[in-house]
């Protein structure tokens, strides 16, 4: 039986997460710190870890790059701060996912199992991934294509990075609004329709064969990778 250690602070969270854990067939090692977390892994390290970036003692932020200094575990970071910004640094710290507060506990079992399966596309445990001609690496924020860099808008970058993280998934236009433009936007969600618009323009000699930002009419947009 596979080991997650949730690293939480707030009691009632870690309960939540704890059951539906338990329920989806996972052992639970509850750390309610950051420095009891970091004794915990060095004692013995879990199958993942779920962290809290606001912790007593030892913030997330530094009890991930710790982890990082020795192991290669994979870490879904949890925070109230869900701005690409901080989506960002998680992934480029190290990270392999990053859920904002409040969550649905479904969908952390779901992460969770997605992160444990390790998909092919993602290279040697670093921060880039692949799919077919299409390069993408998080710590560079960089897109190629061919073997080319592709020059992006700053805001058509972020939205990429993001559909990047879990290809297949589907993400309303909303959702990109919070997560991209950040929860006090007050423009037109027409703003994510031309982002979308205008990344397939710059990924058009992408053969549709291997992938494809497809709208799902009614529902959102989703980077279509073929599995």
């Amino acid at each position: 039986m596979q080991t997650i250690m949730v690293v939480e602070d707030e009691p009632a969270i870690a309960r939540v997460l704890t059951v539906y854990l338990r329920k989806a067939g996972f052992a639970v090692a509850l750390a309610a710190d950051g420095r009891q977390a970091l004794d915990l892994f060095a004692q013995e390290p879990p199958a993942l870890i779920l962290l809290d970036v606001m912790l007593p003692h030892i913030d997330g932020w530094e009890v991930l790059r710790k982890v990082r200094e020795t192991s290669s575990c994979p870490v879904i970071m949890l925070t109230a701060r869900g701005g690409i910004d901080d989506r960002l640094n998680g992934l480029n710290g190290g990270a392999d996912d990053y859920m904002p507060k409040p969550f649905i506990p479904e969908e952390v079992v779901a992460r969770v199992q997605a992160v444990l399966r390790r998909p092919a596309h993602w290279t040697d445990g670093s921060k880039q991934r692949r799919f077919g001609s299409l390069g993408i690496d998080f710590m560079a924020q960089s897109v190629s294509l061919n073997g080319a860099e592709v020059t992006l808008m700053p805001r058509d970058l972020a939205v990429l990075l993001f559909l990047a993280e879990n290809p297949n998934r589907i993400y309303t236009r909303e959702q990109l609004i919070e997560f991209v433009w950040g929860a006090d936007y007050e423009g037109s969600d027409r703003a994510v329709d031309l982002s979308i618009k205008r990344l397939r323009q710059s990924l058009s000699h992408w053969p549709s064969e291997q992938g494809e930002i497809r709208t799902l009419r009614g529902t959102g947009y989703q980077l279509w990778i073929d599995k």
